[in-house]
């Protein structure tokens, strides 16, 4: 009896194995029978979900089900489904379903991030591929445990941030890869300071903060709240504290910081070459936050052992200056990729392409081979986003870091959000 593609790869991750693979298998002739196309579920329906970029089912990957704990946004999509692809999908309100559905062979994670890690945890350990949204994880220590997950049960993981493979990274009017040939020729000297600055866009979510003594409300019949809070402490309902505002409680997210940080320090690692590196120091200018309710910060500083420095500038410096995007001994480079190095852009067209990544997800997923963005680069740039929010839940001007270990030195407070409870009931 022959075996479909699907079954064949679900095979695969559980033996761990890599062999010549038959060509029916694969199929031929450009043919793709049903048991040979790839399927997905998406879990969470509400704003990134349902997004056009994430909404769809096509020749490849074909949409087969959804999740949601809110029974408005789920019935929404379903309809969605069926007026665009004429696709009956199968709905459900607890994501173990959706995950344990033998139709499913790819499971989108675009939930609050609280939810990420442990989500993307069962899924590998179902024999599911995994495409989840930013930020990887919540906390540190949940991206350890992703990364031995998808180690441990051999699948695919993909991050959703791009822009160290693809579009014009924001503010500089290029993509990365003229920035990743410049810094590698070393025209730009050493160490590096790269300033993500008002003038890149990143100020655009500073005020996604929470508000403080929500007084509880009725929870809306559609909305299993219990469930949305999963392994999230328990607080009473308020209409803040989900949906799109969850952003601004510490609980599920952290703020402009946490939601957009990924997209904009993933790809300074890869152009500094530090996708296996970690800073060693975190300097944050902020006002004393809240212990529930994300606040507004100035500036944060990465530094990593060879004195190189990322900055973040907050609120206070929307409308400074120009301001240098990557600054060298050997010369600046500002937005719209205006440098002080003459002819840089001849310069750079001589100097060699990086290597080459890996960014159909759908070939990865056929190859077994890792996605450009995957759970190992992706955990180090996520770290940089959970170190930042550990420092300022904490209010600490600096914190010291030993990237082997990964944990603080000389702090306990800051030690003990590396790994945070989850609520009776939830453990990853």
């Amino acid at each position: 009896m022959q075996q479909s593609r699907r079954t064949f790869f679900k095979t695969l991750g559980a033996a761990g194995l890599f062999t010549i693979i038959p060509r029916h298998v694969l199929g031929g002739n450009g043919h793709i029978a049903p048991s040979d196309q790839l399927t997905k579920g998406i879990i969470g329906t509400g704003g990134i979900g349902r997004s056009s970029y994430h909404f769809n089912s096509d020749k490849t990957c074909r949409l087969v089900a959804l999740c949601d704990v809110d029974s408005n946004h789920l019935n929404q999509a379903a309809g969605m489904a069926k007026e665009r692809f004429g696709e009956d999908v199968a709905k459900y309100s607890n994501f173990l379903d959706l995950i344990k559905d033998p139709n499913v062979d790819v499971v989108h994670i675009a939930t609050p991030p609280h939810w990420h890690a442990l989500m993307s945890i069962e899924a590998a350990k179902a024999g599911k591929d995994i495409w989840c949204e930013k930020p990887m994880t919540r906390t540190i220590g949940e991206g350890k445990r992703v990364i031995e997950a998808i180690e441990r049960y051999k699948r695919i993981f993909r991050l959703n941030t791009w822009f160290r493979f693809t579009d014009t990274f924001y503010g500089l009017g290029t993509d990365v890869k003229p920035l990743k040939k410049l810094v590698a020729s070393g025209m730009l000297g050493w160490p590096l300071t790269v300033t993500v600055s008002g003038a890149t866009g990143f100020a655009w979510k500073f005020f996604w903060v929470g508000k403080e003594n929500l007084a509880p409300q009725a929870v809306p019949s559609e909305l299993d709240y219990d469930m949305w809070l999963g392994p999230a402490p328990y607080k009473p309902y308020h209409p803040h504290r989900v949906h799109q505002t969850f952003r601004g409680y510490w609980d599920y997210d952290g703020g402009g910081l946490t939601d957009m940080g990924q997209h904009y320090l993933d790809p300074v690692q890869y152009i500094l070459g530090k996708d296996k590196e970690l800073p060693v120091k975190i300097e944050v200018d902020a006002p004393q936050q809240h212990p529930d309710a994300v606040g507004i910060w100035r500036k944060i500083v990465y530094t990593y052992a060879d004195g190189c420095r990322i900055v973040l500038e907050g609120e206070g410096f929307e409308s400074k200056g120009k301001v240098p995007y990557i600054e060298g001994p050997g010369g600046k480079v500002y937005q719209g990729f205006e440098c002080t190095i003459p002819n840089v852009m001849n310069k750079i067209a001589e100097l060699p392409d990086p290597e080459p990544q890996r960014t159909n997800f759908i070939d990865c997923i056929n190859t077994r081979q890792k996605f450009a963005l995957n759970e190992l680069n992706g955990h180090n740039s996520c770290t940089l986003v959970n170190l930042g929010a550990i420092a300022l839940r904490l209010g600490r001007n600096e914190l010291n870091f030993d990237p082997t270990t990964q944990t603080f030195i000389g702090d306990n407070a800051a030690n003990a959000l590396i790994d945070q409870p989850m609520r009776a009931g939830w453990t990853i």
